[in-house]
């Protein structure tokens, strides 16, 4: 039987960077097998959920070389989640300050009506808005004009709905659309008054209808039953998984001392779900009993999600180290002498002998 012949790769250098990828791949999905820190950000791309990606431009790049056989570069910088590498392509991302500068402009952009409200919003800690505003975001805004508000509104019983937050990256749109065959919701409106909504105020109920949580950015869609219980930072997840006939049942149990408090998809490096979950899995089964426990979750040691928890690995010995040999030891060992207890009474009876006198 004769073997199918491995097809041929395409060479790209990103960020001064060279790798091989297949054809078809895009420059962001290329970037993200390099890792570090040279991959874009995407706010509206999503791995998981078939045509997503751009809409936001915060994964701008600058091609400077289209492919080997036509090496111009190409006038206008690219979203790099839905433009296809080239064989000889180059591509420059932290190494342009042009994209760099696009980029602030696109923070700015998308904060434009956005709350400052991270304090109390249930999404902070592990909002991809808030990281990206603080590695590419500006002090100060230059917007003057009155902010876009909206009401809140329950998406059904699970789904509280914050529409001043979102940034219209469509991901729980794409999500409604391809894992469930009842989707009531979309974006309503045009240009500026755009927004996510139901149709005739349908609610959301299938049995699907959580993930839109998982997949949001920003904290627009939130989980009624966690909302305001705790800062993510002040709960440990843990891996578990039970038998479902809904989903894999693999997931993400968060608990706040004894009592499992959320219930999430498991999700990768870069925030997206390695598999949707069933509004059983996430709303129904809260108890210890109902899961078997895995082991404590993998958290970046950069994450804010980390802190306070694994403080012994979190220490370094070095600063132990460096006191010790920088500062002069304490001789903490008083014990008790005849010679100092006989000059103690030597000095006690010189003063009273003055006062006699």
């Amino acid at each position: 039987m004769e073997q199918t012949p491995a097809p041929q790769l395409f060479k790209l250098t990103f960020d001064n960077i060279e790798i091989e990828v297949e054809p078809g791949t895009t420059i962001l999905q290329a970037a993200r097998r390099i890792g570090g820190e040279v991959v874009p950000p995407a706010m509206c791309f999503y791995t998981p959920l078939k045509g997503s990606g751009g809409k936001c431009r915060t994964c701008l790049v600058k091609v400077t070389q289209g492919s080997a056989k036509d090496p111009r570069p190409m006038p206008k910088l690219v979203p790099s989640c839905i433009t296809t590498v080239q064989d000889g392509m180059v591509v420059q991302n932290t190494t342009s300050p042009e994209v760099l500068e696009a980029r602030e402009g696109v923070v700015e952009f998308l904060l434009i009506n956005h709350p400052l409200d991270c304090p109390i919003c249930d999404q902070a800690g592990e909002c991809h808005l808030q990281d990206l505003s603080y590695e590419h975001g500006k002090a100060a805004t230059r917007y003057e004009e009155e902010r876009r508000t909206y009401d809140m509104t329950d998406l059904g019983p699970y789904i509280k709905l914050h529409m001043n937050r979102c940034i219209l990256c469509y991901r729980c749109v794409f999500t409604a659309d391809q894992i469930t065959n009842q989707r009531v919701h979309g974006v309503l409106n045009r240009g500026d008054a755009a927004e996510i909504g139901t149709y005739i105020s349908k609610a959301i109920d299938n049995d699907f209808s959580g993930n839109m949580i998982d997949v949001c950015p920003v904290g627009a869609l939130t989980d009624k039953t966690y909302r305001f219980k705790s800062r993510v930072w002040f709960s440990k997840p843990y891996d578990a998984h039970r038998n479902c006939d809904k989903c894999c049942g693999k997931v993400l149990l968060w608990y706040k001392g004894e009592d499992i408090i959320r219930v999430t998809a498991r999700k990768d490096t870069y925030g997206e779900v390695e598999a949707f979950i069933c509004n059983t899995c996430r709303f129904e089964t809260k108890r210890t009993a109902d899961w078997v426990i895995e082991g404590e979750s993998k958290i970046s040691r950069h994450s804010v999600i980390g802190q306070n928890k694994r403080r012994k690995t979190l220490l370094p010995a070095f600063p132990l180290k460096q006191a010790q040999e920088q500062y002069k030891q304490i001789d903490d060992v008083r014990e008790p002498s005849k010679l100092n207890y006989e000059e103690s009474r030597l000095k006690n009876d010189l003063t009273k002998s003055k006062f006699d006198k």
